[in-house]
């Protein structure tokens, strides 16, 4: 039995020792392949490292063109921002519902006020940017907003309407450019996630996974926001070519009845420019002439002002009554305009005063006579000529003076060489002295005057007797007038004639030249003029030395 037991004993022993031989050999093998293992892996993660410090490289070269386009990641770093901030501030509530449960100690309500102070910042931040958090680029998404196309119902409205396809069309551009650069950007994007995809790959601790989910999510918004930009950018083309195509053509409408009004106008001229010949042709009258020429010109006028009017002006009653309520304040704010216009008629029709006509104005105190050059709707043109009143008041003379047509309701007036009339009384004073034989001197003054203003006398007459159908007339002595008044100093002799309105001062100084000479040639007439005595004394004793008589006064010196 024992030896039994020792033999099973000793073939155990030797099974053991094989076994563990055996064991030793596979364990051998098996660090051996371990090793072999672990050097391929170190291998490889050495390898892996390397390329993934080569991704790097080029996705530290893709931000920075990333980072060229600032409006799109400004707007995006702008969106993450608020996210954050708001994500804060519902933190910051939390806390202060949770510690103002718990606000017995003094360190939690310092705690509490110091977030409440905080939340109230927060919270105006949260409120500067809410249009951010709602949604990414939601300003560059959001196509330009179409303004009411105008209605080109007027030749200027033209310029408003290229302006405003103009407008449009330059927002389009800025906003198909917001479209391309996002395109471009998105581009960048997937090659950048497409670098992360292949560093996950090799990355066996998993370290860059959560930037590039965060790469990944980032490029989905942009996508998003690219086919949200192309289909209201493919809207808004649309609306363009509508709006394009109705605006161009109310211009072309306007451009082809503005044609038509040209060649009516130019037709218009044609006919008045005849119109104008013919009366160059058969009136040699100038005032005829001119006064027909006027009304053309205002006839060709005023049937333009209604083509166009016409053509323009789509329900006349409108203007007509808007014109009604604005009379009242146009009127007083154009007083003085509409005042001119009325006077203009009022000297027109009524026939006062023509062009060629002498006349006198007295405007702020001062006189200007002169002839009437132009009369317009608004004023009169008036050269102003050498007259006695330019002599003895202005010291001026052929000045321009421009006279309002409201002028004859308010101020003087006076025509010198109105209708047929063209003279005028003109008078000569010479003072003789008491001692002269005045009635000679009447006589010599008439003769002189009779005789140089006899041509006168004759049209004057002629004048008048046609003036008798138009006018009341008493008086129409047309000779010479003399007359004798008694002054301080003499006797005035006044000689009044008629002469040329617009020469008065060539024949007065004739006629006055004549009587001065006539006067001398008469021992018994002495021509008057201021004198004075002087009375003279050595002093108050001696005797006064005899005066020195003359005509009008004694001084003592």
């Amino acid at each position: 039995m024992v030896k039994k037991l020792f033999i099973i004993f000793f073939v155990f022993l030797i099974s053991f020792s094989n076994l563990s031989a055996e064991n030793k050999k596979v364990n051998s093998t098996e660090q051996r392949s371990k090793s072999a293992d672990l050097e391929d892996k170190k291998k490889t993660e050495e390898s892996n490292n390397i390329k993934i410090g080569q991704y790097f490289t080029l996705l530290n070269e893709l931000e920075s063109e990333i980072s060229k386009e600032k409006v799109w990641t400004k707007s995006y770093e702008t969106y993450l921002t608020a996210l954050e901030v708001r994500s804060s501030l519902n933190e910051i509530r939390e806390r202060i519902k949770y510690l103002k449960k718990r606000q017995r100690k003094q360190s939690v309500k310092e705690e509490l006020r110091a977030l409440e102070a905080k939340e109230k910042i927060i919270a105006t931040q949260v409120a500067q940017l809410k249009d951010n958090y709602s949604a990414p680029f939601s300003e560059l998404i959001t196509p330009p907003k179409i303004d009411e196309a105008p209605k080109i119902s007027n030749p200027f409205d033209i310029f408003a309407g290229i302006s405003f396809i103009k407008k449009v069309n330059t927002d389009f551009e800025a906003y198909m450019k917001n479209k391309e650069e996002l395109t471009k950007l998105i581009a960048l994007l997937e090659r950048e996630n497409k670098i992360y995809n292949s560093i996950r790959e090799i990355d066996s601790k998993n370290n860059y996974l959560e930037q590039a989910a965060t790469k990944q999510k980032q490029l989905d918004r942009f996508k998003n926001a690219l086919g949200t930009i192309s289909a209201a950018a493919e809207v808004y083309e649309r609306r363009l070519e509508v709006l394009d195509v109705n605006i161009n053509k109310e211009i072309q409408d306007q451009v082809y009845k503005l044609a038509k009004i040209g060649i009516l106008v130019v037709v218009v001229f044609f006919i008045f420019f005849l119109l104008k010949l013919a009366v160059k042709k058969y009136f040699t009258d100038n005032e005829r002439f001119y006064m027909a020429n006027k009304a053309i010109n205002f006839s060709n006028f005023t049937l333009i002002i209604l083509i166009v009017f016409f053509n323009y002006i789509e329900n006349a009653s409108y203007l007509v009554t808007i014109l009604g309520f604005a009379s009242a304040g146009i009127a007083i704010a154009m007083k003085d305009w509409f005042m001119s216009i009325l006077g203009w008629l009022v000297i027109v029709f009524g026939g006062s005063i023509h062009v060629g006509d002498r006349i006198r104005v007295d405007m702020d105190g001062m006189k200007y006579v002169g002839d009437v050059m132009d009369i317009s709707p608004m004023r009169m043109t008036i050269l102003e000529d050498i007259t006695l009143t330019s002599i003895r008041a202005n010291r001026r003379a052929g000045r321009i003076i421009f006279v309002p047509n409201n002028y004859i309701f308010t101020r003087m007036v006076a025509n010198y060489t109105h209708s047929s009339l063209k003279t005028v009384w003109d008078g000569i004073k010479i003072t003789i002295t008491f001692e002269s034989n005045h009635k000679k001197a009447m006589s010599i003054a008439k003769e002189i005057t009779k005789k140089y203003s006899k041509g006168y006398t004759d049209i004057t007459r002629k004048q008048l007797n046609k003036l008798r159908h138009h006018y009341s007339l008493k008086n129409t002595s047309v000779e010479p007038r003399i007359f004798s008044f008694i002054e301080s100093n003499g006797v005035d002799i006044e000689a009044w004639y008629l002469t040329n309105a617009y020469a008065t001062l060539t024949l007065r100084s004739v006629i006055s030249t004549e009587i001065v000479d006539a006067f001398k040639d008469e021992p018994d007439i002495t021509i008057a003029y201021p004198t004075q005595m002087i009375h003279m004394e050595a002093s108050a004793k001696n005797k006064p030395t005899t005066p020195i008589e003359q005509d009008d006064a004694t001084v003592t010196l």
